[in-house]
């Protein structure tokens, strides 16, 4: 900074003005600064800034696995959003672990310069609620923690699910699969949700059921498939298996996009014409979905603004200074994609 007001000829105050956007500085004199900067390849120093200001600009985002598509598009949607508002991201990977999750809501797992952290957990649950009550600013995504201390940016996962398997219904399916469910799904089948933990396949599982139910189709537990891992060998390990064990199905409904293209991949292979033969839909509407062969039918469930209200809420309590809101809860808009593998071409 020295240098900089040495070569503008201004104060060090002056560039400090400069540098922090302070509005009253003379426009030919923050000109002039901007120059130096230039010509100098000056750099502020982030951590003496954070010192002064007790701010870093930088906020963390901690997701299960960056290999998993919606998990990597999410991050690149935060990071976007993050921009707009002059911040910085710092991603962490979880994988999943409830060691790796506490560390990261503790802050023990990384350095201590993040104004705040956007939260998606796989392990901790609903009685980890007191994990969430730490000094640094956290808003939580996904369906694991509900009723905490913070704000939350959630999904309409059970109406989603019920508008995706409500259109394979509208074009005449009635053996209609469902893979992702989790293990234990055909516990419970009479009293949906009574048994099943909180989390995104009980509550698209729920909205199956609510569909079926409302078309007058009795759950077969049959057509419940789980599988360990939402990816493509998931999908495809389940169709596999259905058609090994002579499960009779005209519709796949998968739980997230990524087992959505492994079941088409299996369906091709073993020479089912989708969506003749088999419909299928998948669930977050990943950039590879539409892009299959067929492109597949899924659930948009509006990530992209997820990201921003996220970064958003996250800013606001940064910012919060004196009354506090209470904690709030905000689901985004879901919309149906209709492509090939339901008959359809939407986009």
């Amino acid at each position: 900074m020295h240098d900089v007001a040495r070569v503008a000829g201004v104060s060090i105050k002056t560039v400090s003005n400069v540098i922090n956007d302070y509005p009253h500085v003379r426009p030919a004199t923050r000109e002039r600064v901007l120059a130096a900067i230039s010509e100098l390849d000056y750099r502020p120093n982030l951590a003496a800034r954070g010192l002064r200001s007790g701010r870093s600009g930088v906020i963390g985002l901690a997701v299960p696995a960056l290999r998993e598509n919606y998990f990597a598009e999410l991050a690149d949607a935060v990071i976007r959003a993050a921009e707009r508002r002059g911040l910085g991201v710092v991603v962490e990977q979880t994988s999943g672990e409830r060691d790796a999750e506490l560390l990261s809501v503790s802050g023990a797992s990384r350095p201590r310069f993040l104004d705040g952290l956007l939260f998606s957990p796989v392990s901790l649950g609903q009685s980890d609620i007191d994990a969430l009550q730490t000094p640094l600013p956290i808003v939580l995504l996904g369906e694991r923690i509900f009723g905490g201390p913070t704000d939350h940016v959630a999904m309409h996962n059970t109406s989603a699910a019920q508008a995706a398997v409500e259109h394979l219904l509208g074009i005449g399916r009635r053996r209609i699969a469902i893979i992702g469910a989790d293990p234990d799904a055909d516990v419970g089948l009479d009293s949906p949700g009574e048994h099943t933990e909180v989390n995104s396949a009980s509550l698209r599982l729920r909205g199956y059921r609510q569909a079926l139910e409302g078309a007058g189709i009795e759950v077969d537990a049959d057509l419940i498939r789980p599988s360990e891992h939402w990816n493509r060998a998931g999908g495809a390990q389940a169709v596999e298996r259905m058609r090994e064990a002579g499960v009779d199905f005209d519709a796949v409904f998968a739980l997230n996009d990524t087992l959505g293209l492994g079941a088409l991949r299996a369906l091709g292979a073993a020479g089912v014409s989708v969506p003749d033969d088999v419909a299928v839909i998948g669930f977050d509407n990943i950039d590879e979905s539409r892009y299959s062969v067929p492109s597949m039918s899924t659930v948009d469930t509006g990530r992209d603004e997820i990201a921003q209200t996220a970064v958003d809420l996250l800013l606001e309590r940064i910012n919060e200074k004196d009354s506090p809101v209470p904690p709030r809860t905000i689901k985004p808009d879901f919309r149906l994609i209709r492509r090939e593998s339901t008959g359809f071409h939407d986009d």
